[in-house]
């Protein structure tokens, strides 16, 4: 496997994850604005040893079989901050994933850490296209993928962790993504 980059944005610093953040997902994760809608796989109420477990057990194993990419999102004033996490997986039909702590939200941090995942998805992995399944109630979600270009492809049946709902899956290209780059 290769070695997973620290990104940077203009606002941002997305360092890969690393088991000595298990701490912060454990304070900063269990909320219900960040879990409710998650899938129904994250346990809830979150158990006190669920940051370790997810980083250790799940997360960290598929980074090193290069299945996903994970990293943890701070600010550039306060790098030694933990905000949210955002995650790149290689699982047909979802291809990204993210959370930010509720006192982040609304300040565009997301938009922002999408940009550079989804470039380093595009251009460093020459992935051919990105499906973003989300849970038809999550607006601030669906606003980040119009933001992004992506369009709607598909509904079905979702089951999340505050209870069934249709579930709606995004999409853009590489090819679209490159376009949009380019006349950025």
């Amino acid at each position: 496997m290769e070695c997973q980059p620290t990104l940077f944005t203009s606002r941002l610093i997305l360092t890969p994850l690393q088991l000595t953040d298990a701490e912060a997902v454990q304070r900063l994760f269990p909320h219900w604005e960040v879990v409710r809608y998650l899938d129904k796989r994250v346990p809830w109420p979150y158990p006190e040893d669920g940051g370790l477990a997810y980083v250790r057990d799940v997360a960290l194993p598929a980074m090193a079989a290069g299945r996903e990419w994970h990293w943890m999102i701070r600010t550039r004033l306060q790098p030694e901050h933990i905000i949210g996490s955002i995650s790149l997986y290689d699982q047909p039909g979802n291809h990204r994933g993210f959370w930010l702590a509720p006192q982040y939200q609304g300040n565009g941090y997301m938009r922002e850490a999408c940009e550079i995942i989804n470039s380093y998805w595009f251009e460093t992995l020459s992935r051919p296209v990105m499906h973003v399944p989300k849970a038809v109630a999550n607006h601030a979600s669906r606003k980040v993928s119009q933001h992004e270009g992506m369009r709607l492809i598909g509904t079905r049946d979702g089951h999340f962790v505050s209870g069934p709902m249709e579930l709606e899956v995004w999409e853009i290209t590489r090819s679209e993504w490159l376009a949009r780059q380019n006349t950025a």
